[in-house]
């Protein structure tokens, strides 16, 4: 899962996820930390688009401001889901500091049949998303679900429920268990602690929302 096939098919899954409405390129080394990690998206909404964004390690934020001015392409204005959660999170890695993607164990696999499937939990909530065989994303629809598996207090580390990891970390993370639907919900994660373990949810847009 490390090596560069796999980086390029990250890469190529990104950049044509959207072609008529709202366009991305976007590189991010799923393997090591990387300076030439960046994330470019232009869209229909005035003002809401970076070029080749990054992250500013002073002050651990990105340069163009990605995470907030990508925001608003995720709901239309009826409130409707464009894209997925977990869509939008991981494009978000290129600019998040690089210990982001250790904290939330992003995983990258390839099948032999070219499946493709990303995973990865963050505060609390994991997600996966699975290509064709084409190494490509269905829209509106495909394979993409979510689930809860831990909580996050603050600013963590995150506490995962004792059925989805062995030591209680994203780093142990269970990736059978948390997508076996027999695996129980609504358990306890930790006493004292509100939030229960979930079940597996999609997590796909809304056809009919208004950018494709």
């Amino acid at each position: 899962m490390k090596d560069t096939a796999l980086l390029l098919a990250l890469l190529v899954i990104a950049t044509t996820a959207f072609a008529q409405d709202l366009k991305i390129d976007y590189q991010v080394n799923v393997a090591a930390d990387d300076a030439a990690n960046y994330l470019t998206f232009t869209g229909p909404i005035r003002y809401m688009a970076a070029d080749k964004d990054t992250l500013v390690a002073t002050s651990g934020a990105s340069k163009a401001g990605s995470t907030h001015f990508f925001q608003p392409y995720l709901l239309d204005v009826k409130g409707k889901n464009v894209l997925h959660n977990g869509l939008r999170g991981l494009f978000l890695y290129a600019v998040a500091h690089k210990t982001q993607r250790l904290d939330d164990n992003l995983t990258v696999s390839k099948a032999a049949n070219g499946v493709i499937t990303m995973q990865y939990i963050h505060r609390g909530t994991a997600y996966r998303l699975v290509t064709d065989t084409a190494g490509k994303f269905t829209f509106p629809k495909g394979d993409y679900q979510n689930r809860g598996v831990g909580f996050i207090q603050g600013a963590g580390p995150q506490v995962l429920a004792a059925d989805f990891s062995a030591d209680g970390t994203p780093a142990k993370a269970d990736w059978a268990r948390i997508w076996d639907p027999e695996t129980p919900d609504g358990k306890e994660i930790k006493a004292g602690v509100a939030t229960k373990t979930g079940k597996i949810k999609d997590d796909n847009g809304v056809a009919e929302a208004m950018f494709k």
